[in-house]
């Protein structure tokens, strides 16, 4: 049976390339990621494919506007039945508030279950001169502890973070948020993630079942 704490990114542009990565991992992974370079380039019909397969989506998109049209983006995206979507918290509590709200209003209306929603804290990608440069002064993991509190009383289901300030989130938030990381799934788990979005340690590795196989050992040994 698939561990459900390992999510597969599809970080790849092409149908082919995404069937042949599910087909490779078999049914060792039973939940991806689908981001905007894949979503793009194929639209819904990717995420109707792994459904179709029996798979989970986490459907990474981000979505950061004002809240009604956060909300109406929500609410279109429901019809795919992903698993998991995302907005960004930098958008504000009224604008989580929104999005949280009309997802359980369109799933209870179609009578489907409803999707988590969570919500990007701070993108990985920056550093502090990064953080610096946008004009915040507080360190990044206090906007990050900031902003997973607010997705909590926005009523989202939990946030995207890294490893590195799980452990403050979980403690602040209790054991029922969720938060799912990039990278590193042993330290992550043990610091408490749900779950791990694990990408070209597994999409770029001779063997993607192989690598998946270690990252699961991993995991399992925590």
């Amino acid at each position: 049976m698939a561990d459900e704490r390992l999510i597969a990114a599809l970080d790849v542009s092409t149908r082919a390339e995404a069937e042949k990565l599910v087909t490779q991992l078999g049914e060792r992974v039973g939940y991806y990621k689908v981001g905007m370079e894949l979503f793009y380039a194929l639209g819904g019909d990717i995420v109707t494919w792994l459904k179709g397969e029996r798979k989970k989506v986490f459907l990474d998109l981000k979505l950061h506007d004002i809240p009604n049209t956060v909300g109406n983006g929500l609410c279109s995206l429901l019809r795919l039945r992903p698993d998991i979507l995302n907005v960004h918290t930098a958008g504000g509590l009224r604008m989580m508030k929104a999005a949280a709200e009309a997802l359980h209003s369109a799933a209870a209306e179609a009578d489907i279950p409803c999707p988590k929603l969570i919500g990007v804290t701070v993108l990985t990608s920056l550093d502090a001169e990064d953080w610096a440069g946008l004009g915040h002064t507080e360190p990044v993991a206090d906007s990050v502890l900031r902003r997973a509190k607010l997705a909590q009383e926005a009523g989202l289901d939990g946030v995207v973070a890294s490893p590195a300030e799980t452990a403050e989130i979980r403690r602040a938030c209790g054991e029922d948020f969720l938060i799912v990381t990039p990278g590193i799934p042993g330290g992550a788990i043990r610091s408490g993630a749900s779950q791990i979005v694990v990408g070209r340690a597994i999409y770029a590795a001779e063997d993607p079942r192989a690598a998946a196989e270690a990252v699961l050992k991993e995991m399992e040994a925590v």
